[in-house]
């Protein structure tokens, strides 16, 4: 059987295969085949081949083939990225935003010249991607040059990107001339006071990805296979969310997975917090929990909801259930257990990536109200995407539980928020699909999310 476009999503715990066919002008779904991502076997294309399968098992055919074969991975546990900037408020932020909304795992922060203990944190974190930044547009220079120097001379051969100082440019390449690793020269994260222009870093990354990283054993084989894009899956639901922004207006995305919840948000705000915002914000945010995890890290959220309440919820077998979760599980307890694990990730996860009100005093003793961190307030639909939400029970309820959780101070959506699950799983695989098919993927979208 043929279809128009496959998209695989290798996951840290599940392979998804996605067929799509356009029939009359129009792009339909076929079906979606899934097995048990294979990392630990050595080879994630036995995953693939185990989807590949079930999907033909699903669709009535005894292989599959598609005219476009594309893919999405967060498999090697994402792009492992290091960002270094002048000042933490302001460029250091811009650089750790363009990364986080490509799909990047930001893994060292530093602000100012890098010093010989910030190297070594280097080297033990072996990074996917290095990120230099500094500077606004013919402002500082020193700082980034000095960074460029340091990293040249430490024996890394991560690609580097400079987002930094514009007029550095030129003697930024003279630097790393030589140097082992690929270097991409982009327009400055943080150009002047209060701007932000994170996408053409976010492109670049997205970029190296695919020119770099194939880490996950057995994605080599992948490489070969898809004669498409390959894109980090957050980038891919990050794209997703960006396509439906132009529809829908802001809106929310929450992917709870088995190693991480990813929180991607696309709003505006509205004007009454953004005159008292204190720093300013991406239109498009990613922020990543890598500590909530339904499956890789059930522990911690277990702990986070507490033994002695899951007791009361379970009865005594909650360590038992929790200890014994499978990536994909299928008894009902434990698919009840899941689900109340992927509440906690989602109320938890939206509360970091939300910003806050609070109160500022001044010398004389006056006040002023202030707000730092993403404006939720304006957001109308709020979207659940990854297997904890898409296919567990309760999702949606899950998902109107955010309206709940607030505590006046919180930035979070309203009320009148609508409620849309992924009720297809296909989010991240159609954002990979929106770089070629962008009508027929928001068409994909909408439809799988019932609206």
């Amino acid at each position: 059987m043929e279809c128009d476009v496959l998209v695989a999503e290798i996951g840290s715990t599940t392979t998804k295969l996605n067929a799509f066919k356009e029939i009359d002008g129009r792009w339909q779904y076929l079906g979606q085949g899934q097995g048990a991502t294979t990392v630990a076997e050595g080879d994630v294309t036995i995953g693939l081949k185990n989807a590949s399968e079930d999907l033909c098992f699903r669709l009535g055919c005894s292989e599959i083939t598609g005219k476009e074969f594309l893919a999405s991975s967060s498999a090697a546990g994402g792009l492992r990225m290091t960002v270094h900037g002048l000042v933490q408020d302001m460029t250091v932020k811009a650089a750790r935003e363009a990364a986080l909304g490509a799909g990047a795992n930001v893994s060292l922060v530093t602000s100012g010249k890098l010093r010989k203990s910030d190297i070594e944190k280097l080297k033990s974190i072996s990074p996917n991607i290095i990120m230099i930044a500094g500077g606004l547009d013919f402002g500082e220079r020193e700082t980034s040059l000095h960074n460029a120097r340091v990293i040249r001379e430490s024996g890394l051969k991560a690609p580097v990107i400079y987002a930094g100082n514009i007029e550095n440019q030129d003697e930024i390449r003279s630097i790393l001339d030589g140097y082992e690793g690929k270097v991409y020269i982009v327009d400055n994260v943080y150009p002047r006071i209060d701007v932000l222009n994170v996408e053409p870093a976010r492109r670049v990354i997205q970029k190296v990805f695919e020119e770099h990283i194939m880490e996950a054993p057995g994605m080599h084989k992948v490489r070969e296979m898809v004669n498409g894009r390959i894109m980090p899956t957050p980038g891919a639901v990050m794209e997703a969310a960006k396509l439906l922004y132009e529809s829908l207006g802001d809106l929310l995305v929450i992917d709870v997975g088995g190693a991480t919840t990813d929180v991607h948000s696309v709003a505006e705000g509205s004007e009454e917090i953004s005159r008292i915002l204190m720093a300013p914000e991406p239109l498009a945010k990613r922020t990543v929990e890598g500590d909530l995890g339904v499956y890789v890290n059930r522990w911690n959220l277990a702990d986070l909801i507490g033994i002695d309440e899951l007791e009361k919820e379970f009865g005594k077998v909650a360590s038992e259930l929790v200890r014994d979760l499978r990536p994909i599980p299928s008894e009902e307890l434990e698919l009840r257990m899941a689900s109340r694990l992927a509440e906690k990730a989602v109320e938890v996860s939206v509360r970091r990536h939300a910003g806050v009100t609070r109160h500022l005093y001044g010398e004389a003793g006056g006040r002023r109200m202030a707000a730092e961190g993403k404006d939720l307030t304006s957001v109308r639909h709020i979207i659940g995407t990854g297997g904890a939400l898409s296919r567990l029970q309760g999702g949606r309820h899950i998902l109107e539980g955010i309206q709940r959780i607030g505590k006046g101070t919180e930035l979070l959506p309203k009320n009148e928020a609508e409620v849309h699950l992924d009720t297809r799983y296909i989010m991240a695989s159609v954002g990979v699909m929106a770089g070629s098919y962008r009508e027929g993927a928001l068409e994909l979208l909408k439809w799988s999310l019932e609206i």
